[in-house]
């Protein structure tokens, strides 16, 4: 029996995702013509433009398999209805004891982008979130530091 993966992402995440297997669809051309001119050099085993072109096609070929495969098998993860419990889709405003606040949307692991406020739901700042309500306090153990913040606001 074969388990089929389903991957969740936001409607931002599906709509990034299709833009770009349309961006990388319109590539093949490009990269057909420089496979193309670059056959025109002769020999192919030493021709570096060629081998060269080649790999990119084989790149952009395998990013186009893994889109499609990914969005044959997506779930999309709809806005929670309720904001009083963090789940997957919520965003989340913590407040630190510093004082400093920081905002996470709590997303699947194909859409994550830590450095955008997106949280995966299987990391630590993740898995601490989940569950949890406003004004409770959570700690968050990263391999850096562990922080105790208090949870502002869940929408």
């Amino acid at each position: 029996m074969v388990v089929k993966k389903t991957y969740r992402l936001t409607k931002e995440g599906i709509a990034e995702l299709q833009q770009e297997l349309d961006s990388l669809t319109a590539e093949r051309a490009e990269i057909a013509e420089s496979i193309r001119a670059a056959r025109e050099f002769g020999d192919l085993a030493e021709n570096s433009e060629y081998q060269s072109a080649r790999a990119a096609q084989e790149r952009n070929e395998s990013r186009i398999a893994e889109i499609e495969h990914i969005l044959q098998n997506v779930e999309e993860i709809k806005t929670p209805r309720s904001s009083a419990q963090v789940q997957l889709g919520s965003r989340v405003r913590l407040k630190g004891e510093d004082g400093k606040t920081k905002e996470f949307q709590i997303v699947g692991t194909v859409e994550a982008d830590p450095l955008n406020g997106k949280i995966s739901d299987e990391s630590p700042i993740g898995q601490a979130l989940l569950g949890k309500h406003e004004k409770d306090e959570v700690e968050i153990r990263t391999s850096l530091e562990s922080a105790v913040y208090k949870i502002v606001e869940v929408a």
